[in-house]
């Protein structure tokens, strides 16, 4: 019962985070949500929801005594402001300039951008099957961005731009936190991380800031499924499914979530997308799989750790 319920939850949370970045597409192109409101109102709930589930659990203590020293509150300031609110508002303005289904697999780059990284600092060797796992990610990259046709990109530059660098920042934000993470729950320093990002952001927007009579009874029910379901509940569920099931595995089944997001891009918002894309998305989604069957090839962070971050976006 225990294994059937933790693959319950990490298929469920892997869903909702693909459909979520689909929903997030459909408010930006179809009710012109502003993007730094949406990233703000996101953050900053989703976070107070995460300190929430904590608070009822068994070590609320937690909640409050990372602030009390500063070797680790500086350090989640930092997290919050340039791994969270970057990881975020990222991968929002490549939907929002792109679509849900590009900047998924493109911000899953940033595995292979951890592994060049610890390379080049001498942290870790290149194996061979780094080697696949980057020619996987550079050949899904090509096919997925030109369509087979490098005359015509199948995005804009812009989408592109912020996806890559949605990668970067999500590369910055798994390396970053496992000090963190070796002390503290990853509720209490991923929910305080989207609290410090949303109240930061809310200074270039105001989370009051929005026209809400004008918003449609589908706008308002999209913006609960983003904020609620699409973030909350899915980090949430991801990792109570790590209670029940090895990190390997919640890893490898939660390779969902760039699925769900090009399955409804494609087939709910009609986006077109041509048959190299498809072979583009299936290097990808098997460059995942295979990072999933060999978490050893991520040397430089505790794996539970890496496997509990990877998931957020």
């Amino acid at each position: 019962m225990n294994r059937s319920k933790g693959l319950f939850l990490v298929m469920t949370g892997a869903t909702f985070w693909g459909i979520g970045g689909t929903v997030a597409q459909k408010l930006f192109h179809q009710y012109a949500i502003d993007i730094n409101w949406l990233v703000t109102i996101r953050l900053l709930i989703a976070g107070f929801l995460l300190l929430a589930v904590q608070f009822s659990g068994k070590d609320s203590s937690q909640i409050f005594s990372v602030w009390k020293n500063k070797r680790t509150a500086v350090p989640l300031m930092i997290f919050g402001l340039v791994g969270m609110l970057a990881v975020q508002y990222t991968y929002m303005a490549s939907i929002k300039h792109g679509n849900a289904a590009v900047a998924t697999l493109l911000q899953y780059l940033a595995p292979v951008m951890i592994i060049i990284y610890s390379t080049l600092r001498k942290q870790s060797v290149f194996t061979r099957k780094d080697l696949l796992t980057v020619s996987l990610a550079l050949a899904g990259c090509f096919f997925l961005l030109t369509n087979g046709s490098i005359s015509q990109l199948s995005v804009s530059i812009t989408a592109i731009v912020w996806g890559v660098l949605s990668g970067i920042a999500l590369a910055f934000y798994t390396l970053y936190a496992v000090p963190l993470l070796k002390q503290y729950d990853s509720l209490v320093i991923v929910g305080w991380a989207m609290v410090i990002g949303g109240f930061a952001l809310s200074f270039i927007h105001s989370p009051l800031q929005m026209d809400f009579k004008n918003l449609t009874v589908d706008a308002y029910v999209s913006l609960i499924f983003v904020i609620v379901f699409g973030t909350m509940i899915a980090f949430w569920f991801y990792i109570e499914s790590l209670q029940s099931l090895s990190p390997k595995e919640s890893s490898l089944f939660g390779s969902i979530e760039p699925l769900a997001a090009v399955l409804t891009t494609v087939f709910w918002l009609k986006e077109p997308f041509g048959l190299f894309q498809w072979i583009g998305a299936s290097c990808i989604i098997g460059m995942i799989v295979l990072l999933a069957l060999h978490k050893d090839s991520l040397k430089t962070t505790h794996p539970l750790k890496m496997k509990k971050l990877l998931r957020f976006r």
